[in-house]
């Protein structure tokens, strides 16, 4: 896989709200930029999705994709890309780390690859404003609830 790109930032709330938050994929369109659709297609036995089918419409990524999640407890999500139309890989992460002062640091990584050809640079600066976006957004999100 391609080399990743890592944005952190600090929330105040403890690691199972984020994670909660993070996990409630009916409400993602209410507060992750250019998420119109996120539907569970298939439940783990632990209520954690492990199926999911997204539609995505942020400039230049417009796109159709199903993504197969892995949850480790409060700690850690990794997701990896099933199919999709532009998209050829969508591997990411949430790493979530207790500060122990009710605040978390969630850590995002992601490595995309689009079946488009896009100068190496022009993907970073993609990846970068999907995980600004995507840990602002969260992070909003957790905070106000």
């Amino acid at each position: 896989m391609a080399e990743q790109t890592t944005s952190s930032i600090v929330i105040d709330a403890p690691p199972a709200e984020v994670m909660n938050v993070i996990g409630d994929f009916a409400a993602y369109p209410e507060w992750a930029k250019g998420v119109t659709t996120a539907d569970v297609v298939e439940a783990g036995p632990d209520g954690w999705a492990e199926r999911v089918f997204f539609v995505l419409d942020v400039s230049p990524i417009k796109d159709e994709y199903t993504l197969a999640y892995e949850w480790d407890g409060y700690d850690e999500v990794t997701w990896t890309l099933v199919e999709g139309k532009m998209l050829r890989a969508l591997d990411g992460a949430y790493t979530l780390t207790d500060r122990g002062d009710g605040t978390t640091e969630v850590t995002y990584r992601l490595a995309l690859d689009v079946s488009i050809p896009l100068i190496g640079m022009l993907k970073r600066k993609g990846e970068k404003i999907l995980i600004d976006t995507a840990l602002k957004g969260l992070k909003k999100r957790v905070e106000s609830l």
